[in-house]
């Protein structure tokens, strides 16, 4: 197997023989004007019989090959010659995000989504070795990112969670933790953990059967909490200004359920965490995280990549070095001349 690292200087030598023609015409063109300038070319066999026209296009042919290989070695030619298997360990970590309309509040500042968006690039910023999903929800869940351990990926599919991407509005945790669980994939052996992050504002009954369901699979689920308990106006929009209102016209309010998210955390194991303005709040359940049972996430075969543009650059040097050693006169007269020329001795 060959790759090229600038693949871009191996079109060039396709010019090559271009160049060769090209520099052959005028070459010729040249060397016949300044012959007819001399001499002729009966008088040229006399003047230096030794001279060899096939040499010196022998030494232009040498030049040209010089030129192609040089610029093969810098195309950079890279020859697979082994192959590698790497096995991985870690856990499979779905992180759920609550993109519902209440997550505009923006008693954290600059708004609670924000502030998710925030813990979450700083959570994938500080995992090793780790599969990571990801899952938005409001009054359903989706699967934005299935598990990778590129978090790159991840990260870009992170920049554009916002609550027009789930079309059914409210917010339900159980769809969340249900949706998170299909992430997974059955046949690994590694720990499990969901990761959920949201203002806890749960506007169905069934999260609790979904949280036994995730402990019977023993999927340990940590709780970020994200918000104020007071309670807040929710933006219409983000970019703020007017807020929702219900049919009477009062401007809904929405608080941080806490006890619930609690509730939730302590029924698989996991830990409940609030997130407040500013810092790093995720800590504890990295930790958390960390210490569940690792397992192999497959092995990764790849051709490890060697260069070998030294061989072209070898070749090269070789040609340019024949070509200044062979001469342009031959070491002998030729047949004809030498005939020539003993006859004129013997006379």
């Amino acid at each position: 197997m060959i790759r090229w690292g600038n693949i871009e200087f191996l079109y060039l030598v396709l010019l090559v023989p271009v160049v060769g023609i090209f520099l052959h015409y005028l070459k010729g063109k040249q060397g016949r004007r300044e012959l007819q300038n001399f001499t002729s070319t009966t008088m040229l066999l006399v003047i230096a019989p030794q001279l060899s026209i096939g040499r010196k296009k022998f030494k232009d042919f040498l030049l040209l090959w010089a030129l192609a290989f040089m610029l093969i070695a810098a195309a950079d030619p890279q020859i697979g010659t082994r192959i590698e298997e790497i096995k991985r360990e870690g856990i499979d970590l779905v992180v759920a995000v609550d993109v519902s309309h209440s997550m505009l509040a923006e008693d954290i500042a600059p708004s609670r989504l924000a502030k998710a968006k925030h813990e979450m690039s700083n959570l994938l910023d500080r995992l090793e070795g780790d599969r990571v999903a990801l899952v938005a929800f409001a009054g359903q869940a989706v699967v934005e990112c299935p598990l990778t351990m590129d978090y790159g990926a991840a990260e870009l599919f992170l920049d554009v969670l916002n609550p027009g991407m789930v079309s059914k509005t409210g917010t339900s945790l159980a769809a969340a933790i249900r949706i998170s669980m299909q992430a997974f994939q059955e046949d690994s052996q590694a720990g499990k953990a969901i990761v959920l992050i949201t203002d806890g504002e749960d506007h169905e009954a069934a999260v609790m059967d979904a949280v036994r369901e995730a402990k019977d699979m023993g999927v340990v689920i940590h709780a970020v909490g994200i918000g104020s308990v007071q309670g807040v106006p929710i933006p219409i929009s983000e970019a703020g200004g007017e807020y929702k209102k219900d049919n009477r016209g009062n401007v809904i309010v929405t608080r941080l359920d806490e006890e619930l998210l609690q509730k939730i955390a302590s029924e698989t194991g996991g830990i409940y965490q609030r997130c407040s303005t500013g810092g790093d709040d995720l800590d504890a359940i990295l930790n958390a995280v960390a210490g569940l049972e690792k397992g192999e996430l497959g092995s990764h075969e790849f051709t490890q990549y060697e260069h070998r543009y030294q061989i072209f650059v070898a070749l090269a040097l070789l040609a340019l070095v024949l070509e200044y050693l062979i001469s342009d006169r031959r070491r002998k007269l030729p047949p004809l001349l030498r005939f020539l020329s003993s006859e004129g001795a013997s006379k």
